[in-house]
This record gives C-alpha cells, sequence and structure tokens, in this order.
C-alpha cells in the first residue's frame, strides 16, 4: 500500500442533493416537524466516506454567491435552475454546525464554485505530493483528473467507484482528461445552462472530439462538415468557445491548502452528540459512533434480565457502568478518558443502563399464580413474540406482559400445538375480560395471531403507534423511533437477538429464553410507556374522539377483513397474462418499426437516444442529474398528442407494469393454508387519513383502461353460494367540497340529483343543460376534480384539448360560478398559515410545515395540501365510520355476509346469495348516513359474479 498522503474533498451541494432526493418519496421528518432528508443524507455519505477510507485529509467544499466571472461571461448562466428547495436552505447552517463540531474544514469563497475550490485545492495539493479524491457524482469534474487527482463518485444502489485517468478517457471517449472541457463545451450543459453548439448531442460530441481533438481545431475545420450541421457550428462558433469556458474550473481561486488545517481530527463528541439528538438521528448518531470508535472494544451487559417465578421476585442491580465514552474515539490517539459521551449511545438510555426487573414465567403454579395478578389490573400492556411475520402462519413463541414502568413478565409457549393451546386458554379469561384496558404497538397484528388460536381480545384498546398517527401524522411509528424520540431509550434491536436476514437468521424460538425474555418484556414496558405519554398528547391535539371513535374500532373491523381475505381465479389471471404477452409483443413491433430499429425500450438509456437523438421529438430535451435523457411518464405525456410512438410506448409500459405487478404476481400472494388473498391495510401510512393497501396492494389496480379493469374480474366469491356486491360512494370529494364551502349552485345541484358535472358545464359554457355536449361534460369533470388538487391553466389544457388561454378562461368562469368555493379555498390556506395545519370534519389534522415557506414551488405544494388534505381526510374517515358501522350490523346479526374489501371510495363485500336483499339495504343505508352533511350521500350499488361485474 503506498505511503502517499490522500487529501479527500467533499463537493457539499451534491451530496446535500443527493441526500434530499433521496429521501423524496419518503421526508424524514422529525417530531418538531423539521425536514431532514438533505442533512441525514449528507451526514450518511460523508460517515460513509470516512468509514470507508479513513482519509488523512479531508474538507468540505461549498458554493458562496454563485460564480461571478461565468455570470459575467454569460449572464443566463444557471438562470434555468429551480429555486432551492426549504428544506436544503435549513440544511445548510446544521450540516455547518456539524462539521464544525466534527473539526472538518469548510471550504468556501465568496464568488466561486465549490467546483473551483475543489479545482484549486487538488492542484495545490498535487504539487505537495498529495493524491486527491473529489467526492461528487458531478461528471465535471473528470477534467481534473490526473495521475493524482481522482474522482471518488457515490454510485447509484450504494458505493463509490473512483475515476482515474483511464476510466475518464474510457467513459468519454477521449485521449485526455482534458478533453473533457471540449466535450462539455461542445454538447453544453442543461443543468448549468451552458448552451453548447446547437444540434451537438453526446455522441457528436465524442465524434468531433476523436476526429478534431478539440473546441478550437473542430471550429476551424467547419468546412469539412456538411449540411444543417455545418450551418449551425458556423453561426455559433463564438457560442462554442464561450461554453467551453463556463465549462472549464477555475484553478486560481484564492485559497490555500496547508495540510494541517486539512487533516482528519477528534470530533467535538458532546457538540456533535448534541446536535444529532435536537434532530432526532438515532440511527445515525450510533453511525457517528461506530465510525470513530475502537471496534476492539465491546460494550458490557449491565442489567441480566431473571428467569424466576412470581413469589419469588429478584432485584436486578446494575454492574459500575463504564466512564462515558471510553474506548470510543482511538482512532485518534490520545486519552481515551477525556471522551464524554456514553460509550454507545450518546447519552440515551439502554436496557444496560436502566434498572429494570424483567422475568420469565415457569409453567406449573408459577404460571396460575402470574395469571391471578394479572386479573386484578385494570389495564395492561401485552405483546406476542411469534415465528414470523406473517400473523395467518406464525405460531406463539411467547407473550410478555407489563402494567408497571420498569417491569414486565414473560410467558414462554411451547412449540406443540396442542400444548401452546393449553396455555392460551388459561390466558383467555384475561383478553376477553371487558374492564381490561388492553395496550400495544400495532395490535392488529397480535389481534390475528390470537385469532388463530380462538381468542378474541375484548375490552378497550390502546394501541400506541395509532395514537402516534393522530398526534403526528408525518413521522415515522415504529416502536424504536418512538422510544428513541419520545422517552431518549434505545430499545434492543431485532437483529442482535435472531440475526441480519438471510439463510443464518434465527427464529424466535430458537433464541434462549434469558434473551426472549429480555427483548419481550422490554417492548411491552416500553410501549406501555409510550402510552402514558401519548395519552396526554391525544387530548392536547384535539385528536382523542377520533383516536378512540375511528381508529380504534377501525382496527378490530380491518383485522377480521384481512383475516378473511377474498378468492382469486389464478386461470383468468393465467389467460390474461397470454393475452398481455400478444399486446406487448404487438406494441413492441410497432414501436420497432415507428423508431426504425429494435432496441431495449424498457431501458431509459437507449429510448432517450431513439427519441431525442434519432428522431429528434423535441428541440432541447430534458435531462437527468446522469446526464441521460429523461423519459418519465410526465415527460412522455406531455409529448403524447404529437407522436404515435410515444403513445405506443406508455401503453407498453402500462401493460408490462399491469402484467407484472398484478396478473403474473397476484396467483404468487395466494395464502396456501386458506388458498385466498390477504391485504394489509395500514392505518399509519397516508397523512390524509386513508387506508393504504400493501401485499398485495389492491387500491392501486388501473381502472382506466380495458386491461386494468380485467384485473379486478379475478376476484370471485367464495363459492357458488355467494356474490361480490360493490358499493361506491357517488362523486364524494365533490359532495364534501360543496357542503364545506356552502356554494349553494353546487349543493342544489346535488340536492336536485343533477349529474354534477354536466350541471358545471350548463353553468360555466352558459348552455341549458340538457343542451350539454360529451366534450364540455369531460371539461368540467376535468375542472371538478382538478380544483381540489389545484389545477392550474397550464395543468388543464395538458389533461383537455383546451389551449392554455381557453384553460385559463374557463378556471376563471368557473369560480366566478362558484364563487363560495374560491372565497373556501382562501380560507383553508389563510387558516393553514395562522395555525400550521388543516383538518377534516371530524379534527383529523394534516400540518403543513411549508405553508410559510419562502420557496414559491414549496408554498404551493402545501397550499394545494391545505384545500385537498380536509376533503379527502374527510371522505376518508366517513368511509371508515360507515366500515364500523357495517361491521356492526353484520356481528350483531350472525351474517353470513362479510366486508372484504376497501378501496378508497369502495366497499367490497362477500355476500350469501339468501341475505342479498337485506345487506344491500343495510349497506346503503350505513354508508349514506355515515356523517350528515349539507348535501346527501349517494352510494351506487352492484353485484355480480367477480369484482368488474360488481362495480
Amino acid at each position: 500500500m503506498s505511503d502517499q498522503k490522500r487529501l479527500f474533498l467533499v463537493d457539499a451541494y451534491a451530496l446535500i442533493f443527493r441526500g434530499y432526493y433521496a429521501f423524496i418519496k419518503n421526508p424524514r421528518i422529525n417530531s418538531k416537524g423539521l425536514d431532514t432528508s438533505a442533512i441525514m443524507g449528507f451526514m450518511n455519505s460523508l460517515l460513509d466516506v470516512i468509514k470507508r477510507e479513513r482519509p488523512d485529509h479531508l474538507a468540505v467544499c461549498f458554493d458562496k454567491g454563485g460564480s461571478v466571472d461565468r455570470v459575467e461571461m454569460f449572464e443566463a448562466y444557471k438562470a434555468n435552475r429551480d429555486a432551492t428547495p426549504e428544506a436544503i436552505k435549513i440544511a445548510v447552517p446544521y450540516i455547518e454546525e456539524i462539521l464544525k463540531a466534527m473539526h472538518i474544514p469548510i471550504m468556501v469563497k465568496e464568488g466561486f464554485e465549490a467546483d473551483d475550490v475543489i479545482g484549486t485545492l487538488s492542484k495545490q495539493a498535487e504539487k505537495e505530493g498529495y493524491q486527491t479524491f473529489m467526492v461528487t457524482p458531478d461528471k465535471d469534474f473528470a477534467q481534473l483528473v490526473s495521475d493524482n487527482i481522482f474522482m471518488y463518485r457515490p454510485v447509484f444502489g450504494g458505493g463509490y467507484e473512483t475515476w482515474g485517468i483511464e476510466e475518464v478517457k474510457k467513459k468519454f471517449e477521449i485521449e485526455d482528461p482534458l478533453q473533457v472541457i471540449d466535450f462539455l463545451g461542445m454538447m453544453g450543459d442543461s443543468s448549468d445552462n451552458i448552451p453548447g453548439l446547437p444540434g451537438v448531442g453526446e455522441k457528436t460530441a465524442k465524434k468531433f472530439i476523436q476526429q478534431y481533438g478539440s473546441m478550437e481545431n473542430l471550429l476551424a475545420n467547419t468546412h469539412e462538415l456538411k449540411g444543417k450541421m455545418k450551418e449551425n457550428i458556423e453561426a455559433n462558433k463564438e457560442l462554442g468557445i464561450l461554453s467551453k469556458k463556463l465549462a472549464t474550473i477555475m484553478l486560481d481561486v484564492p485559497v490555500v491548502f496547508d495540510a494541517k488545517d486539512f487533516e482528519l481530527d477528534e470530533p467535538d463528541i458532546a457538540k456533535v452528540t448534541e446536535v444529532f439528538e435536537d434532530l432526532e438521528f438515532r440511527q445515525l448518531l450510533v453511525n457517528f459512533q461506530k465510525t470513530f470508535a475502537n471496534e476492539n472494544q465491546a460494550p458490557s451487559n449491565n442489567v441480566i434480565s431473571n428467569t424466576a417465578t412470581p413469589e419469588k421476585p429478584k432485584t436486578d442491580t446494575i454492574a459500575p457502568a463504564t466512564k462515558a465514552g471510553a474506548g470510543q474515539f482511538s482512532l485518534f490517539g490520545g486519552d481515551e478518558s477525556s471522551a464524554e459521551t456514553n460509550a454507545t449511545y450518546g447519552n440515551r438510555k439502554t436496557a444496560e443502563t436502566s434498572p429494570h426487573f424483567y422475568q420469565s414465567i415457569a409453567s406449573g403454579m408459577a404460571t396460575k399464580l402470574f395469571i391471578q395478578n394479572l386479573m386484578k389490573q385494570t389495564s395492561v400492556c401485552f405483546d406476542t413474540e411469534t415465528t414470523g411475520l406473517n400473523p395467518i402462519t406464525a405460531e406463539l413463541v411467547g407473550i410478555a406482559f407489563s402494567w408497571e414502568i420498569g417491569k414486565g413478565f414473560y410467558l414462554p409457549f411451547p412449540e406443540n400445538r396442542e400444548e401452546a393451546q393449553a396455555l392460551i386458554e388459561q390466558l383467555r379469561p384475561f383478553f376477553e375480560k371487558e374492564t381490561i384496558q388492553k395496550i400495544g404497538q400495532n395490535l392488529k397484528y397480535d389481534i390475528k395471531v390470537l385469532r388463530k388460536y380462538n381468542i378474541a381480545v375484548k375490552g378497550p384498546l390502546f394501541d400506541t403507534m395509532l395514537a402516534h398517527y393522530l398526534i403526528n401524522p408525518d413521522m415515522r411509528h415504529s416502536m424504536d423511533v418512538l422510544a428513541e424520540t419520545y422517552l431518549n431509550y434505545s430499545p434492543i434491536s431485532i437483529e442482535s437477538i435472531i440475526g441480519k436476514k438471510g439463510k443464518n437468521q434465527l427464529s424466535m424460538r430458537e433464541v434462549p429464553l434469558e434473551k426472549q425474555t429480555e427483548y419481550a418484556a422490554e417492548d411491552a414496558d416500553i410501549t406501555l410507556q409510550l402510552k402514558e405519554h401519548f395519552e396526554k398528547e391525544l387530548g392536547e391535539a384535539n385528536t382523542q374522539k377520533l383516536f378512540d371513535e375511528i381508529e380504534i374500532p377501525l382496527l378490530r373491523v380491518l383485522a377480521d377483513m384481512e383475516l378473511e381475505g377474498i378468492n382469486l381465479d389464478k386461470a383468468f389471471l393465467n389467460s390474461l397474462s397470454s393475452q398481455l404477452d400478444t399486446d406487448i409483443k404487438n406494441l413492441e413491433t410497432n414501436i420497432y418499426k415507428e423508431a426504425g430499429e429494435e432496441f431495449n425500450i424498457a431501458s431509459p438509456k437507449q429510448l432517450g437516444d431513439i427519441l431525442f437523438d434519432k428522431l429528434k421529438l423535441v428541440d432541447k430535451p430534458k435531462k437527468t442529474k446522469t446526464g441521460q435523457y429523461a423519459t418519465g411518464e410526465d415527460i412522455l405525456s406531455y409529448l403524447a398528442k404529437d407522436h404515435v410512438i410515444i403513445q405506443h410506448i406508455l401503453e407498453y409500459r402500462g401493460l408490462a407494469k399491469l402484467k407484472s405487478t398484478y396478473v403474473d404476481a397476484l396467483p404468487n400472494q395466494v395464502e396456501p393454508s386458506t388458498g385466498r388473498v390477504h391485504t394489509d391495510y395500514m392505518q399509519t401510512v397516508a397523512a390524509t387519513g386513508r387506508l393504504s393497501s400493501n401485499n398485495p396492494n389492491l387500491q392501486n389496480i388501473p381502472i382506466r383502461t380495458e386491461r386494468g379493469r380485467q384485473v379486478r374480474k379475478a376476484f370471485i366469491p367464495r363459492d357458488k353460494n355467494y356474490m361480490l356486491l360493490s358499493a361506491d360512494y357517488s362523486q364524494i370529494e365533490l359532495r364534501i367540497i360543496a357542503a364545506l364551502s356552502e356554494e349553494d349552485n353546487m349543493i342544489n345541484a346535488f340536492k336536485n340529483g343533477e349529474d354534477i358535472h354536466a350541471s358545471t358545464a350548463s353553468k360555466v359554457f352558459n348552455v341549458p343543460l340538457n343542451e350539454v355536449t360529451r366534450e364540455q361534460r369531460s371539461n368540467a369533470k376535468t375542472v371538478n376534480f382538478g380544483i381540489i388538487y389545484g389545477v392550474s391553466a397550464f395543468g388543464l389544457s395538458n389533461q383537455t384539448d383546451l389551449s392554455r388561454g381557453e384553460s385559463k378562461e374557463l378556471i376563471d368562469t368557473y369560480y366566478a360560478t362558484y364563487p363560495k368555493l374560491r372565497k373556501y379555498i382562501n380560507d383553508q390556506i389563510h387558516f393553514a398559515r395562522e395555525h400550521g395545519y388543516v383538518q377534516t370534519v371530524l379534527g383529523r389534522r394534516r400540518y403543513l410545515n411549508d405553508i410559510n415557506s419562502r420557496n414559491a414551488v414549496v408554498r404551493g405544494a402545501a397550499e394545494r395540501n391545505a384545500v385537498n388534505a380536509p376533503i379527502q381526510g374527510s371522505a376518508a374517515d366517513i368511509i371508515k365510520i360507515a366500515m364500523i358501522h357495517i361491521h356492526n350490523k353484520l356481528e350483531a346479526s350472525n351474517y353470513k355476509t362479510k366486508m372484504l374489501l376497501q378501496v378508497h371510495d369502495e366497499l367490497v363485500f362477500d355476500v350469501y346469495k339468501p341475505e342479498l336483499d337485506a345487506i344491500k339495504t343495510m349497506v346503503k343505508n350505513e354508508m349514506e348516513h355515515a356523517y350528515t352533511l349539507s348535501v346527501p350521500l349517494d352510494v351506487d350499488l352492484g353485484v355480480g359474479q367477480d369484482w368488474l361485474e360488481a362495480h
């Protein structure tokens, strides 16, 4: 290994943006409402580099004020960039604070970009004999690569690749890394708004580099070019030279590489810990400490769980803890005892550092005495330990109980099913006692497991996961996160008990009893503590009634629906799969014919090259951060009207996704033990209050295409004595917005039973109701639903055949026709600005942290949510009430009919044929009277031998 010192220079904003967008679909929001995605993403990358490479010298380089010189050369330089997301603006001061606490130098120079700072420092360090690694995904840096300067690029999916001279030459098909400047100058860079030479893309630029070697040589030999290309380049020679200058990284920024200042030094542990805990970075704090820890020193176990009978309790003792921070930062040498932070988790509590009494319960008399004590309680937390995550197949390994903070009991279950059933029978009086409150985290799972043993969980319930969802819907709700956030406690990880996923992972039954006891009893104890915390917060958030009357009763309803499952016609799906194969093959043939060659349609790169290099469907195609053409659905949908090949590609994608996601996947999701499909309904995912369906997701089956609708045909009744009933709220969101806005024209249309879209068209197009055309109704329908989602003139013109001007006129006329609707929208946004949230008719809150953002794009999204969330959320609340009432009626009358599915505004039932008339009347009545609005709720019913026919 070389003794040459290594310097790592981190391109701050490149990694900050990369980290932010890595979490874009699932932002990291802490309990204070702060979006920490960008900070977390950047710190994960930085710690990963330190862990992997253990650099001698390190610095993080920032932009400040942009490149003055480049803007002077070209006023439009980077002018096309979107406004920086608010979360990134907020993130930068935190990142700088962390870097300072880690004693990592921040290199920044007013009027220069980080590229230029890194370039200058790289060349200075090279002269002093250093190897420099530029940590960035930005290909522009390839021009700096030399014998001692490398790119250290994060790659998609994790890890890094190092680009030296040979890698750069191969990547860009050049002879010298300096030719990267010519390459970028020729093709331009849409992300930096570098114009490049008109008509020159990546392939042409590479060809010119190979032929002429440089921009200057190309421009000196344009007489060798032909046609439009010659004309374009000769007319834009100055633009080419300018583009090359703009693409050149500066090497004379007034910064100095001082080796001593750049040495990776011992961090200020206490300060980093303080910032991470303020941000609620639990796992990242552990990662930080592991990164700098002496890996040879393992923490000692201070608290030993007991295995004892209840009549002979033992008192746990805590061994003297090692001095906080001992051995953590020996990477840097020095006095290990000087660290001021707890050895493993900062100052966070763990089972090792907290006094507790957890014991396993022996069989026989000990179990009887324990149950006697259990039956005296009024409120008990319990948690099942099982052999797997699927409650339909999982078997009980044990159950933990806690009713006093710091104490927990674990009752292990025998593997023999008859013996296990005999033991659970002893607990039946507890579970079925109506006066004992049962507490748990994700109780639906425990209830489903116990139902396999014919045990019903009765009495009041308190689910900490559901409680926290109502208190802070945008946060994650796992027990570990909740314990660390609200109790400053890090629970024992499941991986430390059973190992990581893979063939060597243990079943809980294989874990020694002592470890089972410690892990399970801790879960029950911690959940009990969370319950006491959230009980107060439910009241403060004014969501106690929502918790007691909707979410908790719904938990039981969903458990029954999930256990019931639905029958699937596998033979039909196999037939449909064959038909889709034929459809997809025909589309492939058409696409190849339109493209003039065969290519991998599923490859975004190959598709982009065909559409935008070969067919040149647009003048200035958008590119992704990796430099290839963007071919996402939003891009292609915009072009579909004008290009048949795009229409065929979108249809191809839709059918391929339908086949892989549903048609071929659904038969594999049939549970062998029941022969049915059992979806999971999650109450704590969508912030609006809507349920989410998973494994399989039955709510996203596409129904706008003929093939998509056919998937529903595969869902069938249990047998010939049953049929499916579909009950669907008609235009419930429009009815809710009419009621909430008190818009008289809409309310009257609904009360009179009019077609709301035709009624709207009649008013906005000023024609009699009976003369409304199909096109006018369609446009009115698009506006009716679009208003809820904040549709713009641009958006409406994309969804209809109207021009942007016509769309704006239609929206203006719509608001003039429904003036109270416009006032309602403005009032909602004003309320959100004042209070930071909006709420449904039942008080479900949607917090909008960006409603006062200075970034217009971010603020606009929050404003749309301010209007949409109360409507979507109210619809979700209303159907939940209907589900609870219907479930109660089905049970009370001992019907054979079962409620099977909920898909947004629709419920699906497996109806016993002799009960059909009674069920239709009852379901319609309960759904239409679930909640009283100033407009009537209307439900459409359908029956059939499959879901498609019923719908």
